[in-house]
C-alpha cells in the first residue's frame, strides 16, 4: 500500500494485486490490533541485516519523519508513548487500514483484489505477471513491478512465501525463510508453576559459553515455553540454528538491579523475611518458586541467611538457565527472516540489481527488526522508496 500510494502520487499508472479481498489484512494484527507504527529507537543497529549501512541509506531516503508525514497525509493521527512507541490516536489498526484503502482509491490506484500472482518473467516488452483470479489464469505485462508480498509469517492472512522460488528463478539468491519474532519453546522445569505470569526481564541466547544475542522486555510464561518481546526479539537467532543445543538465560533483575542491590545492602542484617524482600520486586508466585528451588522458608529473616546462600539465590535470579527446544512455527510468529539478501537491491530505489525494472520491498528481503514498530517502519520505508523510484 505504501509503494502503490507513493508511485500514484507521482503520476504513475498503478495496479495493486492483492490475494485477499481487501488490502491491509495483515496490518490488522500488528501491535495486538493497536498498530504500533514506528519507534523513536529505529536505527540500523537494531535490525538483523547483513549490511547496516544499507539500512542507513534506506532510512535516509524514507525514515520515520517521512512516514509520519505520509500518515498525516492519508488521515492517520498518531501519538507517542513515553518510551517512544508510535500508535494511531484511535488505537485501532483497522482505522489505519481504512485510511490506506481510502487513499489508494483517491489516488486512482487500480485495485485487483482476490488475485494471486503465480509467476514473474521478463522479455523485451517488460515484466510479465502470471495471474490467477476466480479460477482463471492470464498474463499481463508492465514496465515496472514491485514485489511487496510479505514473507511466510501468518500464512492464514495471505503471505505464504510462494514467490520466493520465482525470485530465485529470476536470478536472485534466496535464503530459506524461518520464523522470527516468534514464541520460544523451552523446558521450564520448576518454572512451569509460573504459567500465565508476566515479567520484565533480560534474555540472552547461548551456544555453550558463547553469547549469540540478547534483548530485554516483557515476557510471559506459557505451557510450552515463553512468549513476549523479550524472547521474541532473539527468536530469529534460535530458528537459524535448528538442532543446536542452545540455552536461554533469564535475568529477572535486569530492570531493577540497582534498587535490588541497595535494598539488599540496607536490609542485609535485618529481620525482614526473605519472602517479603523478594516480593518487593516480583509477584508472590515468582518469589515462592525461587525460594522453593533454594530450599528456603519465606519467613527466614535476611540476617539468618549465609552469604553463600544469598549469593546463590541472587545468581539464580540474575541467570536462570533454560534448555531451548526451538521456536513456534510461521502461524505463530509476527515476521519471518530469510529471503533475498539486501546486497542484491539498491537501498535508495529498492530496485533489483539482478533484474532491471523489478523492485523488492518488505519481508521479501532478509531484514528483521525487534518488536516495537521496527518491522512496520521497514515495511513502510522500503515500500515507499520503491514507489518513489517507479513514480519518479
Amino acid at each position: 500500500m505504501s509503494a502503490a500510494l507513493q508511485a500514484a502520487w507521482r503520476g504513475a499508472d498503478v495496479t495493486l494485486f492483492e490475494r485477499n479481498e481487501r488490502p491491509g489484512r495483515k496490518l490488522l494484527v500488528t501491535g495486538a490490533g493497536h498498530c504500533n507504527l514506528t519507534n523513536d529507537g529505529v536505527n540500523p543497529e537494531r535490525y538483523a541485516c547483513a549490511d547496516p549501512g544499507w539500512l542507513t541509506r534506506l532510512f535516509t531516503t524514507f525514515g520515520r519523519p517521512e512516514l509520519l508525514t505520509m500518515l498525516k497525509e492519508i488521515g492517520v493521527a498518531v501519538y507517542k508513548t513515553s518510551d517512544g512507541w508510535y500508535y494511531p490516536l484511535s488505537n485501532s489498526a483497522q482505522s489505519v487500514a481504512d485510511a490506506f484503502n481510502a487513499a489508494l482509491r483517491a489516488a486512482g490506484v487500480n485495485l485487483r483484489t482476490s488475485t494471486r500472482v503465480t509467476g514473474i518473467s521478463t522479455d523485451r516488452k517488460g515484466i510479465s505477471l502470471r495471474l490467477l483470479s476466480a479460477g482463471a489464469e492470464n498474463s499481463e505485462t508492465f514496465s515496472r513491478v514491485i514485489v511487496a508480498a510479505g514473507g511466510a509469517a501468518y500464512p492464514t492472512l495471505g503471505s505464504r512465501g510462494e514467490l520466493f522460488p520465482v525470485l530465485a528463478q529470476l536470478g536472485h539468491g534466496v535464503s530459506p525463510k524461518r520464523p522470527a519474532l516468534a514464541p520460544v519453546l523451552a523446558d521450564l522445569g520448576a518454572l512451569r508453576e509460573l504459567q500465565g505470569v508476566r515479567l520484565d526481564v533480560g534474555a540472552a541466547v547461548y551456544d555453550g559459553k558463547q553469547l549469540l544475542g540478547q534483548s530485554a522486555g516483557n515476557m510471559i510464561f506459557t505451557e510450552w515455553g515463553l512468549n513476549g518481546p523479550a524472547v521474541m526479539d532473539v527468536s530469529h537467532i534460535i530458528s537459524a540454528r535448528p538442532g543446536s543445543r542452545l540455552s536461554l538465560s533469564l535475568n529477572l533483575l535486569h530492570f531493577h538491579q540497582a534498587v535490588f542491590d541497595e535494598m539488599r545492602e540496607s536490609k542485609r542484617r535485618s529481620t525482614l523475611p526473605v519472602g517479603v524482600f523478594l516480593e518487593a520486586f516480583f509477584p508472590p508466585k515468582v518469589a515462592a518458586v525461587y525460594l522453593k528451588q533454594a530450599r528456603l522458608s519465606e519467613d527466614l529473616p535476611l540476617k539468618d541467611l549465609t552469604t553463600d546462600t544469598l549469593d546463590r539465590l541472587v545468581n539464580d535470579l540474575r541467570d536462570t538457565r533454560l534448555k531451548i527446544n526451538g521456536v513456534r512455527g510461521f502461524e505463530y510468529c509476527q515476521v519471518s527472516a530469510g529471503g533475498v539478501p539486501v546486497s542484491e537491491v539498491d537501498p535508495q530505489r529498492m530496485e533489483s540489481l539482478r533484474v532491471p525494472g523489478l523492485f523488492l520491498a518488505g519481508e521479501t528481503l532478509d531484514v528483521v527488526g525487534p518488536c516495537g514498530g521496527y518491522n512496520l517502519q521497514f515495511a513502510f520505508s522500503s515500500g515507499a522508496a520503491a514507489g518513489i523510484a517507479v513514480g519518479g
